[in-house]
């Protein structure tokens, strides 16, 4: 779409219109404003009004949290988009990437175990304890 040099008027929210077009509750965007991940705006008549590129930042702050990055890295991630600075928000997801394939490898081996514990208890007596109560009772897992 070509500029053509006239003023494109953004669309004003009040609280209750920005929730409902990005998704989230008033208590959330009130949330987010005392977390410093949006502004406060001045009041203008008798409400406070929200420009419509509110809307993207909520939804850029809820598919964050979707990727499991903290409100406290949220917030590091909005400052460093100004600055441009890549190397800085790479670093971020990298450390997000490592968190998260750590969680990956700690499911897997749930996931093992899990499996082990319900061959072992569809092959065991009904005399014995099930493998599965036993492990459950049991310090540690192996």
């Amino acid at each position: 779409m070509q500029n053509t040099g006239q003023h494109i008027e953004q669309h004003q929210y009040t609280i209750g219109q920005l929730g409902k077009a990005a998704g989230v509750g008033v208590e959330t965007i009130r949330y987010y404003q005392k977390r410093a991940l949006l502004p406060t705006p001045e009041a203008s008549s008798r409400f406070r009004t929200y420009s419509s590129g509110m809307v993207d930042r909520i939804k850029f702050i809820k598919r964050a949290q979707e990727l499991g990055f903290s409100l406290d890295e949220i917030a590091h991630l909005l400052q460093l988009e100004d600055s441009q600075d890549r190397g800085a928000i790479r670093h971020i997801a990298s450390e997000r990437l490592a968190q998260v394939r750590a969680k990956l490898s700690d499911l897997l081996k749930m996931e093992a175990t899990l499996s082990q514990l319900i061959e072992q208890c569809s092959a065991c007596s009904t005399e014995l304890q099930c493998p599965i109560i036993h492990a459950l009772n049991s310090p540690s897992l192996k």
